[in-house]
């Protein structure tokens, strides 16, 4: 080639290059965000014209969030101000057909039941987006889609069924518990027969420290959040990973160090390519990562070892009843591994074990605890029955505050035609506090408007969803409810409790819902 083209085709390629670039950026920040505005408004659609420099409504949505974060609010007032300030600013002054700017993406809120309704049964079409956040904290059944989604939920389904369950909570024949509180843990999951659940053990731990607490002066202040994460944590590995529980806590440990450290960088996590920085941050991460799956991939190792040489263990937990479904699924499809999940796989489901299970639980029990603090004669009922009190409580704080999806191609949603890439924000907060379902007395904790059950609760079987909804349900649902259920007939045996006057309510959502500050209670034996 003559070389003195060589300098014109570069000059040419660059240029290419760079107007190519230039158009992308200047489609993504300008063109595609004001052609899906006037998309949105032909639907009828209304909300904030997109603004560049205020990155869309993100500006507003951070400022509306601080300053709702350290305010305190009263018992029974509305939270939706207060845990979505933004979503609850922006359905007040556009109504329920309404859509906000996450920068250059438009976020319509979906708040008609049967709109969620909708959203929740196509999962194929309406999917959960890809976010950086995810990314950080862990992979598995939550963040997948499609054939592989499909191909995890069936190979966990059965770690989750009842008959597993039972198993997984039964205590060894030696174990020694009063008759009394057999009866307790009877009567907290009926289901379960006779079978005596693993987490008294854990909880007969945090008992004792209270009661020694109590046991000078006969009622006590005490911040039980601590208390109850422990026991969350102690549940969870014991369940999970069986008598490799010491491993258990300190990989709980290292996720809860992981998850405040991704919170902190919410922020800068939406910058391409942030987490490949060489970052203090970035690399403690990468560390976690790495003692994570050491920890973890040992206890695998150990447990299909013992399978293959067809050893029995004292483990029957999560981690075994996967790796067994796991290995099933495999021999069906004649040794196919394929049609299994790959071990990294399997630790990845693991770790997603300890990230949604003890954070749900220990947010339940504390909101439970919380309004039955709140509602002394609510302690008494819950003696006799606790179902009710618990979807009560599911309600008025659900766990997710918000669920979000995404259109991944162009597609019907009532009366409305979405574009591929809108996203959808489903408020869960402000679906389950909605006084058009569910009342003037939304706001007050009224237990015994599910003691006919959840569907004879609600109007649309789409206005209670603390668990989601549709084939994404929880998959650990019942597996909560057996913990805290458990938890709380034990505790409630022991003690009764009141807030106490130094109590600061003020729920805000992390990655779940839960108390900003101390839960200050004054127990009593």
């Amino acid at each position: 080639m003559d070389t003195t083209l060589v300098a014109p085709i570069a000059t040419s390629v660059v240029l290419v290059a760079v107007v190519t670039l230039t158009w992308r950026v200047v489609n993504w920040v300008w063109l595609r965000p004001k052609k899906l505005e006037k998309w949105l408004r032909e639907q009828g659609l209304h909300g904030n014209p997109y603004r560049l420099l205020k990155l869309g409504d993100l500006t507003e949505f951070f400022i509306m969030t601080k300053e709702a974060k350290p305010r305190p609010i009263s018992l029974s007032d509305d939270i939706a101000p207060h845990v979505l300030p933004y979503h609850h600013h922006i359905i007040n002054k556009y109504g329920k057909k309404s859509f906000m700017w996450l920068g250059p993406t438009p976020v319509i809120n979906i708040v008609e039941p049967e709109l969620v309704k909708e959203v929740m049964s196509n999962h194929r079409v309406f999917q959960k987006p890809h976010t950086e956040a995810a990314k950080m904290i862990t992979l598995g059944l939550v963040t997948y889609e499609g054939e592989k989604w499909a191909k995890h939920r069936k190979i966990i389904n059965p770690a989750f069924h009842l008959e597993k369950l039972k198993v997984i909570f039964i205590l060894d024949e030696y174990t020694y518990i009063p008759l009394y509180e057999q009866m307790i843990v009877q009567y907290a999951y009926q289901s379960l027969e006779n079978m005596l659940p693993a987490i008294y053990q854990c909880c007969r731990g945090m008992m004792d420290k209270w009661e020694e607490i109590v046991s000078a002066k006969g009622s006590c202040e005490v911040d039980v959040c601590p208390y109850v994460e422990e026991l969350s944590a102690e549940v969870i590995a014991r369940t999970t990973l069986g008598n490799s529980s010491e491993e258990g806590r300190k990989i709980f440990e290292l996720q809860k160090e992981k998850i405040d450290s991704t919170l902190q960088l919410m922020l800068l996590i939406h910058i391409p390519g942030w987490r490949f920085l060489p970052t203090k941050a970035n690399k403690r991460m990468k560390q976690i990562r790495i003692e994570e799956q050491t920890l973890i991939k040992r206890i695998v190792d150990k447990r299909e070892k013992e399978m293959k040489m067809g050893e029995v263990s004292d483990d029957d937990d999560l981690l075994r009843v996967l790796l067994e479904s796991n290995l099933k699924e495999i021999r069906e499809h004649g040794n196919n591994k394929s049609h299994g999940m790959s071990i990294e796989e399997v630790m990845e489901e693991c770790k997603e074990f300890f990230f949604a299970g003890a954070d749900t639980t220990k947010n339940l029990l504390v909101w439970t605890m919380v309004l039955l603090s709140k509602h002394p004669n609510w302690q008494a009922c819950a003696r006799e029955e606790v179902t009710m009190i618990l979807h009560e409580v599911l309600r008025l704080y659900p766990p997710v505050t918000f669920i979000y999806r995404a259109t991944i191609q162009t597609t019907k949603l009532g009366n409305m035609t979405l574009p591929a890439g809108v996203h959808l924000s489903l408020p869960t907060v402000l679906l389950h506090h909605d006084k058009e379902t569910w009342g003037e007395d939304a706001e007050e904790f009224k237990p015994d408007r599910f003691s006919g059950g959840v569907y004879r609760a609600i109007k649309s079987q789409v206005s209670f969803l603390p668990f989601s909804w549709g084939p994404r349900i929880c998959i650990g649902q019942n597996f909560a409810m057996i913990q805290v259920k458990m938890a709380l007939a034990i505790i409630l045996q022991h003690f009764s409790f009141e807030l106490s006057p130094s109590y600061i309510h003020a729920p805000f959502p992390t990655l779940s819902l839960q108390p900003q500050f101390a839960y200050d209670v004054l127990l009593a034996g």
